[in-house]
């Protein structure tokens, strides 16, 4: 039951109030003055205040109920408050509603227009408690994350974020293979990371293959290592990631790619822990935590006999799906502000504009956006044409005109990747055969 607290120096008042809210179901206490009101607040919950403006006989300038205000205000800033006397001011009303009263009432009231405005704040009060435990709750829970976890720097404030991130950290101490899906640019090696980070074996190492970048006939060799003589050119052994990352995590990103000789190879090291270098017949043992990652469809792909079934299963004993990034709006400006250098700030229709954007490059294509318009921008705020974000994208049609980034964006992560065509296509979120597309229509050197 909600409860109303009265200050009013006439016990008559006190009375007539209780009984109209006790015939609608809302306790009341009264009090005849500023100083039990207030002590009255300190030892119990209220949800509204009315308040009168003069406390004694002879006084009608309402300075008393201005100072009863002010005190109200600054110990319990969210408490509603009705202010209620037989000598209205104009003047001290509109200064009181603008600090913030709820309403100015003149006695004697009306009943209904009282109970109405005392309903309505009433449901306003409790929207408003709600509001506060939830985001009470939300502080708590990311506080305990931060605490308890080592988050690798993760910058987040969405609470689709923090559901991944929570499920992340959770299954971090079991050595069961992981399979993170998502779009590209997504930051699925930075849940990689923080996986390990807080696994059983995070002191171990933890290596990173792109299986995307790696040429299809050495693909055994950069896995599992080769002997001399394997191949052209293998002039002296060689260790395999497996084999490097022996006693930690291995991240095995898009592998969706690794062909089908590769996944035979993998699914028995998963089911083992043994393989053999390519060229060589002795068995080694290797303990390593797999977490793989991939963009892709691997239902389609084992549906069209692209993918083993069965090495699915072994790397999906967990899944963690990230969310793209448009569908965790509230993650965009902390990120972006996280990526601006240091001396530059966003400015309000670049927050906007940035908020309004579809993201299908999702975070790197948001950490792009913000690098080259630190370096465009010829002040320290950024504004919305710095950013370069197409109007159509703006209006939330962005899929296509994002797939097509301009001469500066590719020139720019050409020379961020040194050059590296696959390096820069991941910056870019396109595949490597997308940018050489590109390249191509541009007139731009592919070397």
């Amino acid at each position: 039951m909600p409860m109303i607290l009265v200050i009013d120096d006439n016990p008559a008042v006190g009375t007539a109030l209780e009984t109209l809210f006790s015939l609608h179901d809302i306790d009341t206490r009264t009090v005849t003055s500023p100083d039990d009101g207030l002590a009255l607040l300190g030892r119990e919950p209220v949800d509204l205040v009315v308040q009168d403006m003069n406390f004694h006989a002879d006084t009608t300038s309402g300075e008393e109920g201005v100072a009863l205000f002010r005190a109200l205000r600054e110990r319990h800033p969210d408490l509603p408050v009705i202010l209620l006397t037989a000598w209205t001011h104009l003047e001290s009303a509109v200064d009181l509603v603008k600090a913030g009263a709820a309403d100015y009432l003149a006695k004697p009231w009306d009943d209904r227009k009282l109970l109405a405005t005392v309903n309505n704040l009433l449901e306003l009060s409790q929207a408003r408690r709600e509001l506060q435990r939830h985001r009470s709750g939300e502080r708590r829970r990311r506080e305990a994350l931060e605490r308890d976890h080592d988050l690798r720097g993760l910058v987040y404030a969405d609470t689709a974020s923090e559901a991944t991130l929570a499920l992340a950290c959770q299954v971090a101490r079991s050595d069961l293979p992981v399979l993170i899906t998502g779009p590209n640019g997504a930051g699925k090696e930075k849940y990689a990371e923080i996986i390990h980070a807080n696994s059983a074996v995070k002191d171990g190492p933890f290596v990173a293959v792109n299986c995307g970048a790696l040429p299809g006939d050495l693909v055994e060799a950069e896995l599992f290592g080769a002997e001399a003589g394997a191949y052209t050119g293998a002039n002296k052994a060689r260790e395999g990631k497996f084999e490097a990352a022996d006693g930690g995590t291995l991240f095995l990103d898009e592998i969706g790619t690794l062909p089908l000789a590769g996944q035979v190879k993998l699914l028995r090291v998963l089911e083992t822990g043994r393989f053999e270098r390519l060229g060589g017949n002795r068995e080694r043992n290797v303990r390593v935590r797999v977490i793989s990652a991939t963009n892709a469809d691997l239902s389609q792909m084992i549906a069209a006999g692209q993918f083993r079934e069965d090495l699915y299963y072994r790397l999906n004993a967990i899944e963690i799906r990230l969310p793209p990034l448009a569908q965790r709006p509230d993650d965009i400006l902390p990120l972006a502000r996280h990526f601006l250098p240091a001396g530059k700030r966003l400015g309000g229709d670049a927050e906007r504009a940035l908020r309004a954007h579809a993201w299908p490059g999702n975070v790197r294509e948001l950490r792009n956006a913000l690098q080259r318009a630190a370096l465009l921008a010829r002040g320290d705020t950024i504004g919305a044409a710095d950013l370069g974000l197409p109007p159509a994208a703006v209006a939330g049609d962005s899929v296509d005109a994002a797939d097509e980034p301009d001469r500066a964006a590719i020139e720019t992560a050409l020379a961020r990747a040194g050059g590296v065509v696959s390096q820069a296509a991941a910056d870019l979120g396109l595949s490597r055969q997308a940018l050489y597309r590109r390249l191509d229509r541009l007139g731009l050197r592919r070397d």
